[in-house]
């Protein structure tokens, strides 16, 4: 997902196999996840999706859809020596990715106006929980940015946007209920909601590739470390004064 390609000499072989099977590992996550709403259209644990969000969850699940499969075939495209191509299809996600962040901060606010009074997710009702898309999208915008920004440095360029779909399928994770069972109630919910089992994947992630390379992936750690700070500040954040006002604002 880059705009102008990096050497191939630059790129081991094993890290190019890596993003591809990473990625892909990813896809399988969201179509588990989303399975559905694939299969059968239909929103978590079988219910109709709400009426006057419809149209729009189905477009936000489109672009993720299509973000998850760009995210698998870029990294093969350079491994193919396909680099034109891949160029071309960067342009894309690109245009992809600011889709992205905008609807699914619309998504998120847009939830939270129609979710049953009482509802609660992960400890938190449904003005704390619009946290977690809104900035899940803000972070996944973040991660994309430093991506496209490095995109001649493939040491921080491939792990970045990685990172970046990492931060995306917390959504499909959280529709797997025995994942969810495993640490209910607990301190992990307190502390990361929502985020647990997205911070459990990168960590697998960042240790295969390490395994794998056979050397420390010091930008995929720093995502990693970042990634979980965020899920703690954004859990933890979502339950202030200072977020009911902005979240106060955004419903207006």
């Amino acid at each position: 997902m880059t705009t102008t390609a990096f050497p191939l000499s630059t790129i081991p072989s094993h890290s190019r196999w890596f993003y591809s099977a990473a990625s892909l590992g990813l896809l399988v996550l969201v179509l588990i996840g989303f399975q559905l709403f694939y299969l059968h259209g239909t929103a978590f644990p079988g219910r109709p999706i709400t009426p006057p969000i419809r149209t729009l969850i189905i477009f936000h699940g489109c672009l993720m859809t299509a973000w998850m499969l760009l995210a698998v075939g870029q990294p093969l495209l350079i491994g193919t020596r396909r680099k034109h191509l891949h160029r071309k299809l960067g342009v894309l996600g690109v245009v992809l990715a600011a889709c992205i962040v905008l609807v699914g901060v619309r998504v998120g606010i847009e939830s939270a106006r129609v979710k049953p009074p009482g509802l609660r997710l992960w400890g938190l009702d449904a003005i704390e929980f619009m946290a977690v898309p809104v900035f899940t999208m803000l972070i996944f915008g973040l991660c994309v940015l430093i991506g496209v920004m490095n995109r001649r440095r493939p040491q921080v360029h491939r792990p970045m946007m990685l990172m970046a779909s990492i931060s995306l399928v917390g959504a499909a994770l959280g529709r797997v209920a025995p994942l969810n069972a495993l640490y209910a109630d607990t301190w992990f919910e307190v502390v990361f909601t929502a985020f647990f089992m997205q911070v459990i994947v990168a960590a697998i992630l960042l240790i295969t590739k390490c395994l794998v390379t056979q050397s420390f992936d010091q930008w995929l750690a720093a995502g990693f470390a970042a990634l979980t700070v965020a899920s703690v500040a954004i859990s933890l954040g979502a339950k202030t004064q200072a977020w009911d006002q902005v979240a106060t604002f955004l419903l207006r």
